[in-house]
């Protein structure tokens, strides 16, 4: 159905953004949280720097508006822009203070480097004079204007955390977010960027570039442009997504993009999931209107990634307008002042709550908002009547309805966790329905239709998908069903979940909506508004059909639908149909008829049951009492060794219960699922012929040796950044005659012990132009604890084959177990470049003294060979575990065997 022409394009004039940015006073109370362990909205974002006349603010309207707005706007702010570059005092400070989504990998004061010599990498580069218009496109994107996301440090888009080279990433990341937003239906190349960005930004560029696709901030959609991206066979593995919603279908467009061979599996007999658009009609003169009976309205259309599309479709967005009448229990409207009072009152208890939940600290945690915000009603000491009363409740129920859970099941310490990421823009609808995006979502994806998953096998070899008495087969899966199916348990997973998902998945609340869609021969309502509230007497009822939407002007026909939320969308799904439709019609005539109009029977009428749906059970998540955003995340994470992913709203952080939240977390698995292939893929070439690749393996353990994520005297290590697990593989080097190490540190002169003879003889035999690199695989405990041991280099050598029992080899003797280590960290740093300049600073390491840049700063691995011990197995568990007597001091062979007066060149191997 094509929309009526009359609704203008609300991202014609995008960019530039509307926004309106004013210089705050120099002391703002930016009121902080004061709870350390609470991830409560702050009413900034994160920037520390007190020092805010640096910084530049703007207002976004907080996500509580899906029915009627009812907290004040949150206030964001970002560093400064002046003549066309940061201001590098504002810059300065804030990178010292890096914000909640970065890590301080970095104590140091990154202005200090920029002033180590005339590098030009240390400078601040110029590339647009619309930084401020791009910083604040790439806030509405979801990027911190300060400092980087977890995401971004995690891909490695720059060397060290904070300095010069943070603040030019920064840059060109807002201006390619920006340059894309232009023309959405564009293919952004790299190469339009090169003649803008300094020569000596190109590395950082095409990190910055690659990032920005592979993760799906830039190039995604449908436009014609991006379509003809997709290959038209698959050269990668097979992918298997279960699930055709917006995160189902905006993974596999991507995957399929990547080059992935995607099967997308789905229940129903149509795509979309909880975003159902249902043509209804009839009548006499055969009315016709699309009714949205699940997901409806775009929340925030700066950044929303289903704006980009329907913007990329040529669709122009109708605005909810502001303007919502109440009507009481007699129908009558509410009074002006009346209403101005309780929704002022009802705010500012929401304001004593969030008080509460700081004052309260990690107690908060088991207590209901619902709890905190009657208690206070009640205490209040302010006289208030029936109908008063009853304006209150209708607050509660549209806070339930913007929730989709029940006020005393939501939790009061994290309820809102969500509202510091809300993106800016009006609440729009979609004339026609949004299922107009998910059919332009779904064409020519692979959706094989009623099929239900009821098994999922996942191992090292790859997954095996059950539905009914097919089994389908693949090297991934992305499951993407709702967490109300996740909760009930209809879906097995073999081997089981782990038990941190499994308490997740218990913890987060999953609540429900459920709607009335009306097609009437007429409308009777007037079209000057789109959204009405009716109040009820009963407070267990306050949800039954207490807001109405008037679709009359974006759905083709005289449609309304009336919405049922909190306790009373529970009560809904067992009520009969027409109990229900009666019901409305009361409310309606009870409104209307005293203004002498007249209310006629509908045409058609449809009553969703989300509750009762067995693909769904249910409507959107919240965080429920005893749970916290540190549950979405824990949903998010894959199981089985890049086997088993997952999407949906449910795992979105940031964007939990809505469209848009379950669009970009398929984008995001899409993103993840590649880089796991990457790193499987290159396992397997290292595998497959180990002696042509040995070469090719050193040196890619040399390099990213460059940049160990621990150094602490000739002790370096490299761990998977990805994986936290304190029992995760480690790869450990220890550099024999390093002129650039200390071994001094902490010893005493008189100290001796079994291994100092080694150090001795070790660097008697190479001079200073030659080292030697020995090497072991440990725990990342193990490398915790090492890094420890007081008394320097030989204190640690002799824990190291004392105390943990392992024995260091040359490149060759650490096996196949190493390659495979090697290749995973490889794929997770992606395309980072080693750090090459002096001034790079990194916390907890210490990088190259001045001259060693004259010699060859990567050297092929030397391998040790003719050792009368055998080198590690790959089957020794790593060897992280205690050895037999005979192998415990092997170290001390290598020694023997250099002394022992062979050639060098006999024992070592390039």
């Amino acid at each position: 159905m094509n929309p009526p022409s009359e609704f203008p394009d609300d991202f014609s004039s995008f960019p530039p953004i509307p926004f309106a940015l004013f210089v705050p006073p120099e002391n703002p109370n930016p009121n902080p949280n004061p709870n350390p362990n609470s991830t409560a909205a702050p009413s900034q974002t994160s920037i520390e720097d007190p020092s805010s006349a640096h910084l530049l603010s703007f207002t976004v309207p907080k996500k509580r508006r899906r029915g009627r707005p009812h907290r004040p706007a949150t206030s964001f702010q970002v560093p400064q822009i002046l003549n066309g570059g940061f201001n590098s005092n504002a810059l300065a400070s804030s990178s010292g203070s890096i914000s909640a989504h970065s890590i301080r990998h970095n104590a140091e004061n990154p202005s200090s480097s920029a002033k180590a010599g005339p590098d030009m990498s240390d400078e601040i580069i110029v590339i647009s004079k619309e930084s401020t218009a791009e910083a604040l496109i790439a806030l509405s994107a979801g990027f911190p204007a300060d400092s980087l996301t977890e995401e971004e440090i995690d891909f490695g888009v720059i060397r060290v955390i904070g300095g010069i080279e943070q603040v030019n990433y920064i840059l060109i990341r807002n201006h390619i977010i920006a340059k894309w937003r232009e023309n959405v239906s564009n293919w952004v190349t790299k190469d339009i960027f090169v003649n803008s960005i300094p020569k000596h930004c190109h590395a950082l560029l095409d990190s910055t570039y690659n990032y920005l696709v592979s993760h799906g901030y830039i190039n995604f959609g449908i436009a014609p442009a991006i379509k003809e991206k997709i290959p038209a066979e698959p050269s990668k593995p097979s992918v298997i997504i279960i699930g055709a919603g917006l995160a189902g279908l905006a993974a596999a467009r991507q995957m399929m993009r990547f080059g992935f061979k995607v099967t997308v599996l789905e229940g129903r007999k149509r795509a979309g999931g909880r975003v159902y658009t249902k043509k209804m009609e009839g009548g006499i003169r055969v009315c016709q209107a699309a009714a949205d009976l699940g997901g409806s309205v775009l929340t925030g259309t700066l950044g929303n990634p289903l704006g980009i599309v329907a913007r990329q479709l040529g669709y122009s967005l109708h605005k909810i307008r502001d303007k919502c009448p109440l009507y009481n229990v007699e129908g009558k409207p509410v009074d002006h002042d009346m209403d101005m009072k309780v929704e002022s009152v009802f705010n500012h208890l929401l304001d004593k709550a969030s008080r509460l939940r700081q004052l309260m600290g990690g107690v908060s945690v088991d207590v209901s908002l619902g709890s905190a915000l009657e208690t206070f009603w009640h205490v209040s000491g302010n006289a208030v009547n029936a109908e008063e009363m009853n304006l209150f409740n209708w607050h509660l129920a549209n806070l339930e309805y913007a929730n989709a859970g029940l006020l005393s099941k939501l939790s009061l310490a994290f309820w809102d966790q969500d509202d510091p990421y809300d993106m800016g823009g009006d609440h729009c609808f979609l004339p026609g329905g949004n299922g107009r995006l998910v059919q332009a979502l779904a064409e020519n994806v692979p959706i094989l239709y009623e099929k239900t998953v009821h098994t999922i096998r996942y191992g090292s070899d790859g997954v095996q998908i059950l539905a009914g008495s097919q089994v389908f087969e693949g090297d991934m899966v992305l499951c993407t069903v709702p967490l109300g199916v996740l909760k009930s348990g209809s879906i097995k997973f073999i081997p089981e979940l782990p038990q941190r998902k499994l308490d997740g998945i218990k913890r987060l609340g999953f609540g429900l909506l459920n709607k009335v869609a009306m097609l009437f021969p007429h409308v009777f309502w007037g079209t000057d508004l789109d959204t009405f509230g009716h109040l009820s007497d009963d407070s267990s009822r306050r949800g039954e059909f207490f807001l109405f939407y008037s679709y009359a002007t974006v759905a083709g026909g005289p449609l309304l639908l009336a919405l049922v939320a909190g306790e009373a969308a529970h009560k809904f799904e067992s009520m009969p149909p027409t109990d229900a439709v009666t019901r409305v019609l009361q409310i309606l005539k009870g409104i209307y008829e005293p203004q002498g109009i007249s209310v006629p029977e509908p045409i058609q009428t449809v009553c969703t049951r989300w509750g009762s749906d067995p693909f769904s059970l249910g409507s959107y998540s919240n965080v429920a009492v005893g749970a916290s955003g540190d549950d979405y995340d824990i949903l998010a994470e894959s199981v089985g060794d890049g086997r088993l992913f997952f999407a949906g709203e449910a795992t979105n952080r940031r964007y939990p219960a809505t469209m848009h939240g379950a669009f970009l977390s398929g984008l995001r698995e899409a993103a993840n699922m590649a880089n796991y292939a990457n790193a499987r893929a290159l396992r397997i070439k290292l595998n497959r012929n180990p002696s042509k690749n040995a070469h090719s393996c050193a040196s890619l353990l040399a390099d990213l040796f460059r940049e160990p994520d621990l150094e602490f005297g000739s002790f370096s290590v490299i761990f998977g950044r990805r994986n936290a697990d304190p029992k995760s593989t480690a790869i450990l080097r220890v550099t024999f005659n390093d002129p650039r190490k200390k071994s001094h540190d902490g010893s005493r002169p008189g100290q001796q012990h079994s291994n100092k003879l080694l150090f001795q003889q070790l660097q008697s035999h190479f001079n200073q132009q030659q080292q030697l690199h020995v090497y072991t695989l440990l725990s990342r405990q193990q490398a915790l604890e090492l890094r420890e041991v007081r008394g320097g280099d030989e204190m640690r050598l002799n824990y190291l084959c004392e105390k943990l029992g392992v024995k260091l080899v040359g490149r060759k003797g650490l096996g196949p177990s190493a390659d495979s280590v090697i290749a995973l960290i490889k794929a997770e740093r992606g395309n980072r470049k080693p750090a090459s300049t002096l001034s790079s600073l990194k916390s907890g390491t210490s990088k190259l003294k001045p001259g060693t840049l004259k010699r060859k700063l990567v050297r092929r691995a030397k391998i040790m060979r003719n050792i009368n011990v055998s080198p590690l197995s790959a089957n020794s568990n790593l060897a992280i575990g205690k050895l037999p007597e005979e192998n415990k001091n092997s170290v001390q062979v290598v020694s023997n065997t250099l002394g022992s007066g062979q050639n060098d060149s006999e024992v070592l191997k390039q």
